[in-house]
């Protein structure tokens, strides 16, 4: 048996079961639909399909060490979560005013195309900074010595996409399970104007904090 495979899957649960702009952008577009919240959880897993592939080739280590790309890509994914964030609250403070007397049933989050899920999982995963920085120091630490690194790297990058794909949609399939309670008017305003400060703040602190290494 591996034990050094099994404490990387037991790691790289946590990293990814760790809530984050992923898991609110999956929440947010669940309580719109199950097939939305199952795309963007996709999209998700896509995302880190991308980060994994640029670890493999070791076109992560270039990202991370020329500051002007890193800062790039930290200043696109910070505006993006941001533009999440403002829409989502946008949109919770939109309904309150439409809302009028609430009956405690109709009036859930507005409607999200699988489409357009997907590609929010996507481009939320995808430009994450963090995310090439945390390969880049997890990864190696799981490749035995003496053993080749480049199929060892490339087994552990797809653990972490096996488990997205199962962690995500299983979130989406979850929220939509709840969704008779969390569409309720006030509890859907409730969670669609948190997600969007949460993703928000998430912007802000990328797009306005210093280099992150």
């Amino acid at each position: 048996m591996d034990g050094q495979l099994i404490a990387f899957i037991g790691v790289a649960a946590g990293m990814v079961a760790l809530p984050g702009a992923d898991f609110t952008v999956v929440v947010r577009n669940a309580l719109a639909s199950r097939a939305a919240g199952v795309a963007t959880a996709l999209g998700v897993a896509g995302g880190l399909l991308i980060h994994t592939a640029l670890a493999v080739a070791g076109l992560a280590a270039v990202l991370v060490t020329v500051p002007v790309l890193f800062r790039t890509v930290q200043l696109l994914g910070g505006a993006y979560v941001l533009y999440l964030g403002i829409s989502g609250v946008h949109a919770a403070r939109r309904r309150a005013r439409e809302a009028g007397v609430d009956t405690g049933v109709d009036g859930g989050p507005t409607a999200t195309s699988t489409r357009r899920a997907l590609r929010q999982g996507f481009l939320t995963n995808a430009l994450n900074p963090k995310a090439p920085v945390l390969f880049l120091s997890l990864l190696p630490q799981f490749v035995p010595d003496g053993q080749p690194p480049l199929p060892r790297t490339l087994l552990l990058a797809t653990v972490v996409v096996l488990l997205a794909l199962i962690w995500f949609p299983s979130v989406a399939l979850l929220v939509d399970r709840l969704g008779r309670w969390l569409r309720r008017p006030r509890t859907a305003r409730a969670i669609e104007g948190g997600s969007g400060a949460a993703l928000t703040a998430l912007g802000l602190v990328l797009v306005t904090g210093p280099l992150v290494h």
